[in-house]
């Protein structure tokens, strides 16, 4: 249920004790009783994570139905096929998902070839709420499966922050003309003169949430030390993708220690597959190159925490160019990277943020078959080879804007607040 934001004087006075489970800073905050035990009896205290057959069930009837719903499941935390799947994964990957349901769909199918994949924790994280997604990711049935609901979604908020405002300034309005209008945001444009779009905001406020909400607020990653593979709905792994993460965890641990990050992908594709299939190479951490199949470490995170004041207020609407400008800047030491130069990981979207035309799944489909019968005899390989070792420093670049708006730094800062 949404409330009104109260003063800490006025809740005091109410004599019910409250947790504060996370915060809109425009108008609302949602509160759950901490008596509220709804949903969760015979479960372990700090383990409701971990348990199957209590799936929240979504009730689409409203924004603000819908809010319920996604704040429920967040707080549950159903795994499904928990009891299928025992113990502890062995991997976590976590997906981000919008509304591309079909390459959702190719993506868990390379999902269900990858070996060992009985042995994962599937995590989906999303800002788009619907039937047919919620019904394509619990039909899975070959590992864990957690989904966790981007709380803030555009969709949620369809006319009021951190949505589309009818009172907010035009894109692209002088900030003259905006003050005259008096627009909410007037005073706050980006870096070149642009007032704020929300769908342009809503990725980097999803991907800055997500690494804090796995990393702080999911049980079932309790105890969990390895890397946490973070990926795209539009994704497609190969067949070895484990194979291939453990090879880099133990190449890393004996000629790499220094290295923050894996990237299990890049963006050649298969392109050359064959011959750099066991190649490997160490470098600077840049946007263009490292963004797909990303592994963080726990250490790793805490790093980012660290600058979350900058990560939120830099003016870019990207979290990876954002990222970009941390690594050598607020985090002092240039993040170094461990890359496979023959990709663990493909791009199969050719539609995204800024095409939203002409999609051809279908295509891409054909596309990653074709590919991969001329890759197959260089899947699993025995050891991995260091390619090259590249300078690592801090790559600078012209911020793109987009991320001017105080209320976006304010409410992206609050994520990483235990309230």
């Amino acid at each position: 249920m949404r409330f009104r934001l109260l003063k800490k004087n006025l809740l005091a006075l109410l004599g019910v004790s409250f947790v504060v489970v996370t915060l809109l800073i425009s108008t609302r905050v949602l509160l759950v009783n901490d008596n509220d035990t709804t949903g969760h009896n015979n479960v372990e205290p700090g383990h409701q994570g971990m348990h199957s057959g209590d799936a929240v069930k979504f009730n689409f009837g409203s924004p603000t139905e819908l809010t319920q719903s996604v704040y429920s499941a967040n707080y549950k935390q159903c795994v499904h096929n928990a009891d299928k799947f025992p113990g502890e994964p062995l991997l976590v990957l976590v997906v981000q998902v919008h509304n591309r349901p079909e390459y959702l769909r190719l993506f868990i199918k390379s999902l269900e070839k990858a070996a060992e994949v009985h042995s994962f924790l599937l995590i989906f994280s999303h800002d788009y709420f619907s039937e047919e997604i919620n019904a394509i990711v619990q039909g899975i049935t070959f590992c864990k499966v957690l989904q966790i609901y981007f709380p803030f979604s555009t969709q949620l908020y369809p006319s009021e922050f951190p949505g589309k405002d009818p009172r907010d300034c035009p894109r692209d309005i002088s900030k003259d003309n905006a003050r005259k209008t008096g627009c909410l945001n007037a005073e706050h444009p980006d870096s070149y003169g642009h007032y704020r779009e929300a769908f342009i905001t809503q990725t980097k406020h999803h991907w800055w949430w997500k690494l804090h909400f796995v990393w702080e607020r999911v049980p079932a990653l309790q105890g969990y030390s390895g890397f946490v593979i973070f990926l795209e709905e539009d994704n497609y792994i190969l067949p070895d993708f484990f194979h291939y993460y453990k090879s880099m965890v133990e190449f890393r641990k004996s000629s790499c220690p220094d290295c923050d990050m894996l990237a299990l992908g890049n963006h050649n594709g298969l392109t050359d597959f064959n011959r750099l299939s066991n190649n490997v190479l160490t470098t600077g951490w840049m946007s263009t190159k490292h963004n797909i199949g990303m592994a963080i470490s726990r250490d790793v995170y805490y790093k980012l925490m660290g600058c979350h004041e900058e990560f939120c207020t830099y003016d870019d609407y990207n979290w990876d160019w954002t990222l970009q400008h941390l690594s050598g800047t607020c985090i002092s030491k240039p993040i170094k990277v461990l890359v496979a130069q023959g990709s663990r990981v493909l791009h199969t979207g050719d539609c995204g943020l800024h095409q939203k035309e002409n999609c051809r799944p279908e295509w891409a489909t054909q596309k990653v078959e074709e590919s991969l019968k001329t890759a197959k005899e260089a899947l699993f390989p025995q050891s991995l080879i260091l390619q090259g070792a590249e300078a690592v420093e801090h790559k600078t670049h012209m911020k793109n804007g987009g991320w001017g708006d105080v209320r976006d730094h304010i409410l992206c800062k609050n994520y990483a607040k235990r309230l």
